[in-house]
């Protein structure tokens, strides 16, 4: 069990129009629309107890704001990623810097490996790395790589095959008892425990944010009230720009938790 720590953000920047589109047809994006949806995703997430940490903007990356994929923390450790795309690497810098002034431990995924933060997904201490047979962001090195940072910390790094969708995290996220929500079509399902499927795909981009609350896109009112009924306390807000350019709530921070004590 974790409660809220500190979560890094890392707010639109002027280019976001121009981000990467790799499994949607591209649309334009409304800029200022986007930045006011972001003040209000990060309202939800200091509403529900995180303190934020903006990392330096990288407003020559149209893809900076979602932050997750340069980044992943275990423990005190966080782990500086080497994004997929070339034209993301520099965004990493900016994480880094913001990690370690929160006083973690720096490792890095190194060449030729390749990871993003958005094929990780950590559910007690087993964490799950997607792989993709297309379009990959994320290569067998990189899954490697995380593997022997993540073992000493105790952890089990689990591969699982993904189609069709941009990133892990894209398909499949946790809820705040460990249960897997995701969406089977994306998914390698013989390399995860029994998955709970959503009345919405969006519903599968949850964000549990301590105790029984998660974090849901306006996108899927369905599941909202299913989550509901289940009684959880579900959050939710608007983030329509970044859904056209395949971004979730799960994409737009990296959230470091206090472990419970």
């Amino acid at each position: 069990m974790t409660r809220p720590g500190t979560a890094l953000v890392r707010p639109p920047g002027p280019r976001l129009a121009e981000g990467i589109v790799t499994h949607v047809e591209r649309r334009p994006v409304d800029v200022d629309l986007a930045r006011t949806q972001h003040a209000a995703f990060r309202a939800a997430l200091a509403g529900s107890g995180w303190r934020l940490r903006e990392v330096d903007p990288a407003d020559g990356h149209p893809d900076a704001v979602f932050v997750e994929d340069t980044m992943i923390v275990v423990d005190d450790v966080a782990v500086a990623t080497r994004p997929g795309a070339p034209v993301r690497r520099g965004e990493v810098a900016g994480s880094e810097t913001a990690a370690a002034a929160l006083g973690l431990t720096l490792a890095r995924i190194e060449p030729p490996a390749t990871l993003d933060g958005g094929d990780v997904l950590q559910v007690g201490r087993t964490v799950y790395v997607g792989r993709a047979a297309a379009h990959a962001r994320t290569n067998a090195d990189g899954v490697r790589a995380l593997r022997r940072i993540l073992e000493p910390l105790g952890r089990t790094v689990v591969p699982v095959g993904l189609t069709g969708a941009l990133h892990l995290k894209s398909a499949v996220n946790a809820l705040p008892d460990g249960t897997l929500l995701g969406v089977p079509r994306f998914l390698d399902t013989t390399a995860l425990p029994t998955l709970r499927v959503p009345p919405e795909e969006d519903g599968s981009h949850v964000v549990p944010l301590g105790g029984g609350t998660v974090l849901l896109s306006t996108a899927a009112p369905r599941t909202a009230a299913w989550l509901d009924d289940l009684g959880f306390d579900v959050v939710t807000v608007d983030i329509g720009e970044f859904e056209k350019l395949e971004g979730c709530v799960t994409c737009l921070s990296v959230l470091c938790p206090t472990p419970a004590g």
